[in-house]
Formats: C-alpha cells, structure tokens, sequence
C-alpha cells in the first residue's frame, strides 16, 4: 500500500513545529521516521499534516548538566550508541541501544522518536522508566516535564498533549561511588519487537556494596514499568532472595496475552530475564547472586 495523502512542513524552530501541530487536527511529527513511515504506508495511520523537525536546531546535541546527562529528541540512535558520555554516564542505555532495530535503522532512528511513538516492547522507554528520566516537552510557548514512569500509559499512548513536541531527554548520572547494569531480552529474531525485556540499574559505594537497585520490565504489559523490590545492602542479594522480591513484584503486572506469546509465558520469562539482568549488574561490581 501506499500512504493517504497529507500535507508536509520543515518548521526551524521548535515553537514553529508546536504552532504547526496546533494547526491540524491530525497533525503527526517525524523524526527518523523508523517508525511512522512503516505506519503511513500501511495507512495505520492517516495524519493531515506531517511536522518535519529534522531540521530544527538543538534537537541533536548530548551534554551534561551538573549531575545529568541531556539527550537531545533528535540525536540520532547510532550516534547515540557509539557516544563517549553515554557510555560513561549512562552506560544502561549504551546496552539497550544494541538492541535496537538494526544498524542501518539506528542511523535514522532517534531517541525522542522511540520514546515519543511508546511502543511497549522499545528499548529506550525501558530505559527512561527504569532510570528515572525527565523527558522535557514544548507545548504553546511553555516547557511541560514529565517523570518517564508517569508518561506511558498504554500501547502507543502517553500523557503528551496532542500539540506538543519532545524535545529532550535528561537522564540523571549514577548516584554512587560505583555502578552495574545490566539488560536482557527475548524476542523471535534478534533485533524484532521484544516479548520480554528486563532493565537493571544499581548503584553502589566505593565498595561494590549496592545502595540502590532500579529494576524495569518491557513488552509484557501495556508499558513500560519500574518494580519495587525493596533490595538494598549485601546481606540481602542472594539468589533466593532475588528471585522471592521479583516473584513478588511481577504480583501487580497485568500481562498481555496476544498471538506471540501467554501470558504465563511473558511473566515466566521476564523473571528470569529480570534476574540475569541483576546478576550482570552485580557482576560488574564484582559481587555475584
């Protein structure tokens, strides 16, 4: 098939681009298109008005702010993979990304795009639920900011209002001395839609000794979500203990249930991809389940 067809603007600017979505009531952004053009073709969807905002400035840079890293919507998910200071302080996203599509996708797939688009199987809103991201937004002149937790609240669906635009994403730096990650996940074929994903981020003293462990889960519900463990200190990270907290945590996931797989079989795989993912992140500071 081919796409409906619609009207199509390049704003320079990221009001320019709010005025422009203001404008039409089926008005749809692209970024790398990774996503939405897939959808056009299919005439899944049917917007009125295509905003081009490849082209607007700032959108693509990746820089610190005293203890956070920001990620502009437009960098792009190539760039962001092979980039020094992701890697160094945001090391769980530098792992989700070689998940992500292909290569010759990454090099036209953005950060905002795959946030924004909130597919429950994505990589990056894993990321941005399991790390806390704030994930800044304009709307009509004004700056909106939501907690990545808070922003997904169902497949392909957030809390963005309809005229606003992504505009970046801010991470905040490891909180300890010293930091393990750690990420996982099952799919058909490497780099298709995940089944089930699982996202592990601890923080730890100069010791290894964790402090804090932040734990996410993809694919296997409506969206991305973030489990409360309750796991803190040495003592309590064994294998039986680990595996009892996660048990108890996936108590409160709704599991879908669709032609790919159970739902028993989502929430049986999941927790093993979620201790793994423990396992390496503890690995890293050299301590083992």
């Amino acid at each position: 098939m081919k796409a409906a067809s619609f009207d199509y603007v390049r704003p320079q600017t990221l009001d320019a681009a709010c005025d422009y979505l203001a404008s039409a009531p089926n008005a749809r952004i692209i970024a790398g298109g990774q996503s939405l053009v897939p959808m056009l073709a299919m005439r899944l969807a049917r917007p009125a008005l295509i905003v081009d905002i490849v082209h607007i400035d700032g959108l693509s840079s990746i820089h610190e702010d005293g203890n956070d890293l920001v990620v502009g919507a437009m960098v792009r998910q190539a760039s962001a993979l092979s980039n020094p200071l992701i890697a160094t302080h945001v090391p769980l996203l530098a792992k989700a990304l070689a998940h992500v599509g292909h290569p010759p996708t990454r090099t036209r797939g953005t950060i905002g795009g795959s946030v924004a688009h909130a597919d429950p199987s994505a990589e990056i809103p894993l990321v941005a639920v399991a790390l806390g991201a704030t994930l800044h937004l304009r709307d009509s002149g004004s700056d909106i900011d939501f907690d990545a937790e808070d922003f997904f609240i169902g497949p392909m669906l957030t809390l963005a209002p309809p005229t606003a635009c992504l505009y970046a994403l801010q991470f905040p730096k490891p909180a300890g001395a010293k930091c393990g990650t750690g990420f996982h996940e099952i799919a058909p074929r490497r780099s298709d839609y995940a089944l089930a994903a699982a996202a592990v981020h601890i923080n730890a003293d100069t010791n290894g000794t964790p402090q804090d462990l932040r734990l996410a889960i993809g694919g296997v519900s409506d969206f991305p979500q973030r489990l409360q463990l309750g796991l803190s200190g040495h003592d309590t990270f064994t294998n039986d203990t680990v595996t009892g907290a996660i048990d108890a945590a996936l108590d409160g996931v709704d599991f879908v249930e669709d032609m790919h797989a159970s739902a028993a079989y989502r929430r049986r795989v999941v927790a093993e991809l979620a201790r793994r993912a423990i396992q390496d992140a503890l690995h890293e500071l050299g301590r083992s389940l």
